[in-house]
């Protein structure tokens, strides 16, 4: 049974399910009793349009719960409108799908987190990760958006921004996290980017970019992390970083700076830099500055007690970090790295140690044990 096939045609399954007049969480459902149904039948018997027996099979699981329900009386005109076997369209529903999960009856946060898990594919720990909340609350969170969404026809898509923000975070997880999803998020913001003419699609297509022409260089032959200051720039992909500086540059050109923008810029600044220590980390704590004006995040503010310690030196870094509430995620890495760029052995070894407890991922936490390590052999 080929897993990655069904991933891949879930999205859109369920967006004909929706279209055609099902409630999200029913049809979320029945696209999940029919992958059951594939997952059982396809290695005797495969069909030839798997799509389109997908589409039929969920919609009449779709039906027969809907049987089930009290409700059923009024809607047993349905059952005429059950789809007859054959070959399903081969457009690709998954962007739609994004606008239809952003759906105006979900505050923002809630539509992300809700698409994060039916479209993204990404588990709720992940998901609460990347929110800096507890898992418990992220799970709570996600109920209660399927509950408002319940019943709800989905015919009114959400806002462009809400979508930027899932892509953003799907991308970011497929970049460092356990699932790859960061060539599906270009793939899709590519599409966005050829309908609609907004200068933060633009940012966000090039910020994908720019972080992905690097991921080849981001591990060794061993599978651990490399940082951006040791890696082999040669390995870089320069195709992808053209294509992102240019898609860049023109959406800068229309001064109508975002989030995505700035931070696209930042990544631009180290793809420029023939090596590590070529970096215009001045020019990059500006852009962290715009940053923080258009955001407020701590994690940006984390970040740029980074720059600062590269342009200003160690100290200034602390001093900046020290501005910091010390339970945000990788706080104790920075403080870890600045410590021992100051020469405070000690204190970074700790702080490594430290960090490689709280590490998000394997890779993570094995390159800050090593760091710790190395630090106290070296006392």
């Amino acid at each position: 049974m080929n897993g990655a096939l069904l991933r891949s045609l879930t999205p859109g399954v369920l967006a004909v399910l929706v279209r055609r007049g099902a409630d999200f969480a029913a049809a979320e459902d029945a696209v999940q009793d029919a992958l059951v149904e594939a997952v059982r039948g396809w290695p005797a018997d495969p069909p030839r349009d798997a799509k389109g027996w997908l589409v039929t099979v969920a919609w009449r699981k779709f039906l027969d719960a809907r049987r089930a329900d009290t409700a059923r009386r009024r809607r047993e005109d349905l059952v005429d409108q059950e789809p007859e076997p054959g070959p399903a369209p081969a457009a690709d529903d998954t962007l739609q799908l994004y606008f239809l999960c952003a759906h105006p009856s979900l505050t923002p946060s809630s539509a992300v987190a809700l698409t994060l898990r039916a479209v993204g594919g990404l588990t709720t720990r992940q998901i609460a990760r990347a929110y800096l909340v507890p898992e418990a609350t992220m799970a709570q969170r996600i109920s209660r958006a399927k509950r408002t969404v319940s019943g709800v026809r989905l015919d009114r898509p959400g806002d462009v921004a809400t979508v930027l923000r899932v892509l953003y975070l799907v991308f970011n997880e497929g970049y460092s996290g356990d699932i790859d999803l960061a060539a599906e998020a270009i793939r899709l913001t590519r599409q966005l980017a050829a309908v609609i003419d907004h200068p933060e699609v633009a940012g966000l297509l090039a910020l994908m970019l720019l972080h992905h022409a690097r991921r080849a260089a981001r591990t060794a032959p061993d599978g651990s992390l490399v940082p951006l200051a040791e890696q082999d720039r040669t390995q870089w992909d320069t195709g992808a970083i053209t294509e992102g500086v240019a898609i860049l540059q023109a959406a800068l050109a229309r001064d109508r700076l975002g989030e995505f923008q700035a931070q696209a810029a930042i990544a631009a600044l180290h793809a420029d830099a023939p090596r590590a220590e070529e970096t215009d980390w001045v020019q990059i704590v500006e852009w962290y500055d715009e940053l923080v004006g258009l955001t407020g995040s701590p994690v940006v503010r984390l970040n740029r007690a980074v720059a600062v310690g590269e342009a200003d030196g160690p100290r200034a870094g602390l001093a900046a970090l020290a501005e910091l509430d010390e339970s945000l995620p990788r706080h104790a890495a920075v403080a870890a790295y600045l410590h021992e760029r100051d020469g405070d052995l000690t204190a970074a070894a700790r702080l490594y140690a430290e960090a490689a407890h709280k590490a998000p991922n394997l890779a993570e936490r094995d390159y800050l044990t090593r760091q710790a390590a190395r630090l106290n052999a070296r006392r």
